[in-house]
């Protein structure tokens, strides 16, 4: 999937898989997450493309085609070219059992790649699938078994919460996430790129942690010229991504976009009363709808600081998303040089400073890292003051809270700037006015702390004794060990 032979990060992944192969038991491994994220490239790679039987699963194609290339891989596995047409998934199943019989590996591995689109309406493959494993699997020790599947949803409701034959027979759940700022470094470094950090910061602004989008990016090119080459220019690789990202996700995809159309435009996120307001959908169909969203790295619930309603705050967290709607989707320029031509804009100055509070926010084992809490229970929210009628005081929102179990909350600030970020007595006026208006409200009496972010920290200045904490990009790129 990526143009390189070498796997960037991965390593927890890698030791999931490297459990399952050392083990004395059959394994079944389901593998999720969004598309275009590296599923199909970490399997391939840890295993060399060497598998006992391998199977991919064609996107929207009927029943039979999905068993003529099943049978097609069997054949090509086994060398056996006399295998009957096959008729249905018991069937394909059972031919699968014969064929893994006659191996002689000690360890059986058998990968099945895009599963969710396996299952075709009417399909019963599900319920072969069951009986596969319950019938002939288990009572074995010798196969490992690779669901994967970018239909998060589907992997969800119909493997891993499967209650037939599959019932708590999953023993390892890998769940492949974007990548941090530290894998897209090492991943364009080995790529022969020289971008200093906050030119990888821009670059995640906009295509996130997703290892095929980084894929695409030519190194002899500058940032604006490859968003160019790829988002604006007429048949560039990713000018059609949108539609076909959600498309091959979900079903009825419309829902979903309208539910992410809401959430782009306003960036403090929505509460669920608001975004069943702006979109008519709500009860059951909405909940699960947010829980698909969610699982696949598009948007980003979070609690809100001391509302008793325990009101969750969903907010639009996918980078490509959120530039697409804020500068693809109404853009009736032609203009094939689009972001070379206006990403010195003011305009693109505020959304790079909206676009890097979530940066930060993707980041928080690295930020609790940089404040030396690792180690420490916390809680992270969001706050946001709305005075009622009659309440003269002003309105105040703060995107990230980090509650410390030692009594201490930060109030997190981040600022995206080229230069060390400077507090104006102005701004340290308006900063304290916030702190004490969440102290008020809050009914915090102590502890309560500003800890600021920014690319090249803080300049020094009389006014800059406001801030407890600073962290830096260095911070954000560093790395994490599986214990933080």
């Amino acid at each position: 999937m990526e143009n390189t032979d070498k796997l960037i990060g991965r390593e927890r992944e890698c030791e999931e898989l490297r459990w399952a192969m050392d083990s004395n038991r059959s394994e079944l491994v389901i593998l999720y997450g969004r598309r275009r994220i590296g599923k199909t490239f970490l399997v391939r790679k840890f295993f060399d493309d060497t598998y006992s039987f391998h199977f991919v699963g064609a996107h929207k194609q009927k029943k039979d085609i999905q068993l003529q290339n099943f049978r097609d891989a069997l054949v090509r596995y086994s060398g056996n070219s006399e295998l009957p047409r096959l008729e249905d998934w018991h069937q394909a199943f059972g031919c699968l059992e014969t064929y893994l019989e006659s191996c002689k590996e000690s360890r059986k591995v058998v990968f099945f790649d895009e599963m969710p689109w396996i299952d075709t309406q009417g399909s019963e493959f599900v319920d072969a699938l069951e009986y596969f494993w319950s019938s002939w699997v288990q009572n074995r020790d010798d196969i490992v078994f690779i669901a994967c599947g970018s239909a998060t949803s589907w992997m969800k409701d119909r493997i891993e919460d499967n209650q037939g034959g599959l019932h708590n027979r999953i023993t390892h759940r890998i769940y492949l996430r974007p990548f941090y700022l530290r894998e897209c470094r090492a991943y364009l470094k080995e790529h022969g790129f020289d971008w200093d950090d906050y030119q990888i910061l821009q670059c995640y602004m906009i295509f996130g942690g997703v290892p095929y989008y980084l894929s695409l990016l030519r190194p002899y090119l500058s940032l604006p010229q490859n968003v160019d080459s790829l988002v604006f220019r007429r048949g560039g690789d990713l000018s059609d991504e949108f539609d076909e990202l959600y498309n091959a996700l979900f079903n009825k995809a419309d829902r979903y976009l309208a539910i992410v159309k809401l959430l782009s435009t306003k960036r403090e996120g929505f509460v669920r009363s608001e975004i069943e307001k702006g979109t008519g959908y709500g009860g059951g169909g909405l909940s699960k709808m947010l829980d698909n969203l969610e699982r696949c790295d598009f948007i980003v619930s979070y609690a809100q600081f001391g509302n008793k309603s325990k009101q969750t705050l969903y907010r639009l967290s996918d980078f490509f998303t959120l530039f697409y709607f804020r500068y693809v989707e109404d853009n009736r320029s032609r203009d094939e040089q689009y972001w070379q031509h206006h990403f010195t804009d003011s305009s693109v100055e505020t959304w790079e400073g909206f676009t890097f509070e979530e940066v930060c926010l993707r980041h928080l084992p690295h930020i609790k890292r940089g404040l030396g809490i690792s180690g420490i229970a916390t809680e992270a929210s969001s706050w946001r003051f709305v005075p009622q009628k009659g309440d003269e005081r002003k309105k105040a929102q703060i995107d990230l809270v980090i509650k410390r179990a030692d009594k201490i909350v930060h109030l997190v600030e981040m600022k995206f700037s080229e230069t060390p970020f400077a507090i104006t007595k102005a701004y340290e006026n308006h900063l304290q006015e916030r702190k004490n208006l969440f102290m008020e409200v809050t009914g915090i009496p102590r502890g309560v702390v500003h800890t600021f972010i920014s690319p090249k920290g803080l300049s020094k200045g009389m006014h800059s004794s406001i801030v407890h904490s600073q962290l830096t990009a260095e911070d954000l790129f560093a790395e994490v060990r599986k214990f933080e």
